[in-house]
């Protein structure tokens, strides 16, 4: 049994509706942060590092470089695994995922995504965000992409919903900016995908369940969950290395995050469930290291505990 069996993942979702997974390009379009260029502030948020997630942080290639050699990344491990490749063509979405992508002057941001929009293979377009940088004319863009049978997603990095929070770990807006945004791209349509770390300094189980309730009365379509980890390159590796702070076990991090999801809407597609760095820009924990420890963990509480939303529809004996 995996994921699928428990959780509505982008994955299902994308066999729904396309009849196949459908993979993820990752593009770094050279965008930057208003919390690292002065804007607001500089250094950014004390978690963040752009190059232990984003496989394409700090090319400056073209956009269709970048495509095509993430698609070459992706046959080869489809390699491995038994695949209808050779008789179903390939499609892809093209995800904005480095910095702040919809930080800039308009003409700037249209031309970026429609460079990626030019290859027939891409059928999705993800822009991953701050709630305080999307203005009504990016949000009437991705409308029109829409209307042209794009499918959009905004991914708005939110982390948590306690504003004490936010401030301490130096977002530079406050739940208020993402209410507003969040309420803006769904009155038009378009899907929103929020994201939510589990584990930042001072917050509990407490905090993270209020995160998700609080996003779900505000309304959503997507979340993505990620475990607090200390990378290289960011203001808390800093910290840490001075004052280390716990942080979560994989063990507690599963027991968490199979809560939330226990406590989720059986229509929330869940578009990731953890995350994990490499080393050694990945300081610890150490099994943040590993893709699938993660999601292997995770799935071993839903199933010993109940799926996506049996919390919301009886009360169990055992844990909720």
């Amino acid at each position: 049994m995996g994921l699928d069996d428990y959780v509505n993942t982008f994955g299902l979702h994308c066999k729904r509706r396309y009849g196949q997974r459908i993979k993820k390009l990752t593009i770094d379009a050279q965008f930057t942060c208003p919390n690292r260029d002065g804007t607001l502030g500089v250094g950014g948020c004390t978690f963040c590092n752009v190059a232990s997630f984003s496989s394409e942080h700090g090319s400056e290639l073209p956009i269709a470089v970048q495509l095509s050699a993430g698609k070459v990344r992706a046959q080869s491990a489809k390699k491995t695994l038994a695949s209808t490749a050779a008789t179903t063509p390939a499609k892809y979405i093209a995800y904005f995922q480095a910095y702040t992508s919809t930080y800039d002057e308009y003409n700037v941001l249209k031309q970026k995504y429609d460079q990626a929009l030019e290859d027939t293979d891409i059928v999705g377009l993800h822009i991953g965000t701050r709630p305080d940088c999307v203005p009504d004319e990016v949000l009437d863009l991705l409308v029109e992409y829409q209307q042209k049978g794009v499918e959009v997603w905004l991914e708005l990095g939110l982390q948590t919903a306690n504003d004490h929070t936010l401030k301490r770990i130096n977002r530079g807006h406050q739940l208020d900016e993402y209410r507003q945004t969040v309420r803006k791209a769904r009155a038009r349509g378009i899907n929103v995908c929020t994201h939510l770390i589990l584990g930042l300094p001072g917050e509990t189980s407490v905090d993270y369940f209020n995160s998700l309730q609080t996003v779900l009365g505000i309304g959503v379509d997507g979340l993505k969950l990620h475990p607090l980890h200390i990378v290289e390159g960011s203001v808390m590796a800093k910290q840490w290395r001075y004052h280390p702070m716990p942080l979560m076990s994989l063990e507690e991090y599963a027991s968490e995050v199979a809560k939330l999801i226990r406590h989720t809407p059986i229509d929330i597609i869940y578009h990731r469930v953890t995350a994990y760095a490499k080393k050694p820009i990945l300081l610890a924990p150490d099994w943040c290291a590993f893709r699938w420890d993660g999601i292997v963990a995770i799935v071993n509480e839903l199933r010993d505990f109940g799926g996506q939303g049996s919390a919301l529809v009886f009360n169990r004996s055992k844990r909720v």
